[in-house]
Order: C-alpha cells, then sequence, then structure tokens
C-alpha cells in the first residue's frame, strides 16, 4: 500500500503567487471533487487545454485506424502472422522516430516540429483511404503506411511532451499527465470498439476516412500554440546529439531511474501475448474474454485517471513510482494466481463456455494493474518533464518513447518464452512477484530516487 506524503508544493510556476490562497497547489480541493481528475490546466493555459482537446479526439481515430489496419490485413490474407507483421514493420521506425524526434525537438521550434509531422501523419492516413476506396489489395503499401505514420506520431508525441512544461507551472504537471491519462485510456477504450462498428457496417475505407476527419483536431491544438524555441544550447546534429543525451542520462539518477523501472515493468509483468490461449484453454470464451482482459487494463487506467485529484498534491513522486510499480507486480502477479487456480480446476471446458467468477478476478486484477501503471507514468512523465533541462528535454521525451515502443515488445517475448517453456499463468506470476522483490529492493537501495521531491525537482 501507498502511504501519501502529500504536501502543499510551494507555487514554483511564474503565473502564479506563493502566497495566493487560491493557488491550486496551496489549496487542496475536499470531499469528491478532491478525488476527481484536477481540471486546473485546462484553466490555467487556454493553449494546453486547446492541444489537449485536440490530441484527445484524434487519439480515438489513431486508436481505431490501428484496429482497422489489423482488421483489413487478416481480410487481405487470413493470416495472423500477417497481422503481426503491421506492428513489426512499425517497431523500426518508431524506435528510430524516438531518437530523431528528440533531437529535432531540442534544435528547432517544437511547434513547427509537432506540426510538419502532424502533416506527414495525416496524409499517411489520408494515402491509406484512398488505396483502400481503390481497392488496392497488395498488402505492402498498409505497412509502409502505418510505419509512417507510427514514425511521425512518435516524433509529434516526443515535441508534444516537451512542450507542456513550456505551458504549465511545475506544480500543475501532474495533473496534465493524468489529463493525458485520460485520454488514452478513452483512446484505447472507445477506438477499438468503434472500429469494430465502423468496418462491420460501412468497410475499411470508410473508417479509415473517418480517422481523417477527426485527425483534423490535432492541427487545431498545435496551431493555436505560440512558437517554443529550445532553452539553452541546442541539440547538436546527428550522433553528436544521441551521445549528448546519454552523457545527460549518466549524470541524472533520478531521470535514469524512471527509465529503469519502466523496463523492469514492462520486460517482466506483460502477460497480454497469453491472452488468446487463456480465452480459449483456461478462462473459456475465446475472443470475447481477449477483448474483455485487453479492455480491463484500460478501464483500469482510465478509472486512476479519473480519480487523480490527490495526486496532485504528492511531493515525493520517486517514491510513488516505485510504490506503483510494486502494486503493479502484485496485481500482475494476482493475474496469475487465478489462471494457475483456474487450470488446477480443470479450465475451460470442452465447450469453451467462460467460467465467470474466474474472468471477474482476472479481469479485476489487470484493472488494479492498469491503474497502478498509469500512476507510475503520471510521475515517471512529470519527473522527466521537470527534472530534465530545456535542452535535453526533448531528447528525453523521444527515448521515453523508444522504452514505450520496445519495452513491452520485449516482455512480450520474455512472456512467450516462459509459457512454452512452464505453463500459462507463469509469465504473470513468476514476472509479478519478480517486479514487486525487485521493487522492494530499490526501495533500499535508491534512496536518492525515494527522496526525490517535485517541489524541488532535480535531474
Amino acid at each position: 500500500m501507498l502511504v501519501s506524503d502529500a504536501g502543499e508544493p510551494p507555487g514554483t510556476g511564474a503565473a502564479r503567487d506563493p502566497e495566493d490562497p487560491e493557488d491550486p497547489a496551496r489549496a487542496p480541493r475536499r470531499g469528491l471533487r478532491g478525488l476527481l481528475a484536477d481540471t486546473t490546466p485546462l484553466r490555467e493555459s487556454p493553449a494546453f487545454a486547446r492541444l489537449w482537446i485536440g490530441t484527445s479526439v484524434s487519439f480515438i481515430g489513431t486508436q481505431l485506424t490501428i484496429v482497422a489496419v489489423g482488421l483489413h490485413i487478416y481480410a487481405l490474407t487470413e493470416s495472423t502472422l500477417a497481422v503481426s507483421l503491421v506492428a513489426l514493420w512499425a517497431l523500426g521506425p518508431m524506435i528510430l522516430s524516438g531518437f530523431i524526434g528528440g533531437t529535432l525537438s531540442d534544435r528547432f521550434d517544437r511547434r513547427l516540429v509537432s506540426l510538419v509531422t502532424a502533416v506527414i501523419a495525416w496524409c499517411s492516413i489520408g494515402t491509406m483511404t484512398i488505396i483502400a476506396f481503390l481497392g488496392v489489395e497488395a498488402t505492402w503499401p498498409y505497412y509502409l503506411l502505418a510505419a509512417l505514420n507510427a514514425a511521425a506520431s512518435t516524433i509529434m508525441g516526443a515535441a508534444r511532451g516537451a512542450i507542456l512544461p513550456r505551458l504549465l507551472p511545475t506544480q500543475l504537471l501532474p495533473a496534465a499527465s493524468a489529463l493525458n491519462g485520460i485520454t488514452m485510456g478513452l483512446a484505447v477504450t472507445v477506438g477499438p470498439a468503434v472500429a469494430g462498428v465502423l468496418v462491420a457496417a460501412v468497410g475499411f475505407a470508410w473508417t479509415y476516412l473517418v480517422d481523417v476527419v477527426l485527425f483534423t483536431s490535432a492541427f487545431i491544438g498545435i496551431l493555436g500554440l505560440p512558437s517554443i524555441r529550445p532553452e539553452g544550447g541546442r541539440a547538436a546534429p546527428g550522433l553528436k546529439s544521441v551521445v549528448e543525451s546519454m552523457r545527460f542520462l549518466k549524470n541524472a539518477p533520478n531521470v535514469r531511474a524512471t527509465f529503469v523501472i519502466d523496463l523492469i515493468a514492462m520486460g517482466l509483468g506483460t502477460p497480454r501475448v497469453v491472452f488468446p490461449a487463456v480465452g480459449v484453454l483456461v478462462l473459456g470464451g475465446g475472443a470475447v474474454t481477449v477483448g474483455l482482459l485487453t479492455a480491463a487494463f484500460a478501464v483500469g487506467a482510465l478509472l486512476s485517471s479519473l480519480l487523480s485529484g490527490p495526486l496532485g498534491r504528492v511531493r515525493l513522486q520517486g517514491r510513488w513510482v516505485t510504490g506503483a510499480v510494486a502494486c503493479y507486480g502484485g496485481f500482475i502477479a494476482l493475474f496469475g494466481v487465478v489462471l494457475l487456480v483456474t487450470g488446477l480446476l480443470g479450465g475451460a471446458g470442452p465447450d469453451g463456455a467462460v467460467i465467470v467468477p474466474a474472468l471477474l478476478l482476472a479481469c479485476a486484477a489487470l484493472a488494479g494493474a492498469g491503474a497502478s501503471d498509469n500512476v507510475s507514468a503520471i510521475f515517471r512523465s512529470t519527473i522527466m518533464q521537470a527534472a530534465a533541462p530545456d535542452e535535453v528535454r526533448g531528447r528525453m521525451q523521444g527515448l521515453f518513447y523508444v522504452v514505450v515502443a520496445g519495452g513491452p515488445r520485449v516482455g512480450d517475448m520474455i512472456a512467450g518464452g516462459i509459457a512454452t517453456l512452464i505453463a500459462l499463468w507463469a509469465p504473470a506470476l513468476v514476472g509479478g512477484i519478480a517486479i514487486l522483490a525487485i521493487m522492494l529492493l530499490l526501495f533500499r537501495v535508491y534512496r536518492g530516487f525515494q527522496r526525490y521531491d517535485g517541489a524541488h525537482p532535480t535531474p
């Protein structure tokens, strides 16, 4: 259990007087209102509000297209392997563009970087829509356009992450991260469901066209931004910029810890590759069960963002990151226990009927894991944005996207190997216990990170 160390961080933002009793950081909200997500960033910064609204709408379209492309490739090939290649084709460009995007964001006007990459992403979806209307059945154009869209979106995301600390005072960054968690939770929950309905009702081309329309909202948010040029020395071109960012990380233990802890969580606690087999052999219900397990994680993340009000008053953010990931490991292990016990009791019958009590427990465990992961993400994002100097902030955001893209895929490989060698329950149970043990160890050895104070951020 996490013990709150919420305090009253001083009003470090230029827009507020530290002695002002109306300062949101010095006037905690009470009752139910205090539990709900803090919307102060939307009121404090109209530019952030426009960017958040535009991003929220466009992200739904992005998730819609991710699902639609997979369904489209399967309809063309009837091959699960061909569907998996969509993510594989995008992985390399995403990792490369994470480094490139970080360098661009630390060298040029971040508003311009966001705008150019938004145009590229929008054109890639527009081209996919055109070839779908033309009835193109070759798969390589869809792979290519999906990879281009993923690369452009990664660069745009790195720039957007580096922009936020220039729009808001430091004490409002946790609230802004929680609002972004709502964006992602809604997108992951609503997008796939809408995609399934649209593909069934109007086909792939019209589904892509809906994303084209929704994505235009991203331009509203970007065009409403002021010019945001990097402060301090600008990033050197090419490999030298990457070397500089690695040198910064070497001397930035708090920022470095956020990456290390996230890699541990994602590498050891990503059991999603076993969901299809679990739906057939253990819990029953087939594809419906897989969908419910996937949605449970997203719903947990969304609920934790909606009830994130108290998080804005947390000062010992490093301790909360470690504690949240320890909780994540515990919930993942609980999911493994549910699978183990259900399997020992016989698992799904030959008729494939769903075992309702086991499914409910499994979904509850994954919802808890999603909520814990989101709390960790809120504070990891806040630490990176507040502690990293502006001149390297874009590269840190780019590296964040590299970790986000690569970590779960490493986790997929590890989970697949453990499931093959032992059993379906093993990746979650073994991985969850390992995460919990490592986090308890880090509580003792990462003492500086545990003392990290959000009111006085240091890298």
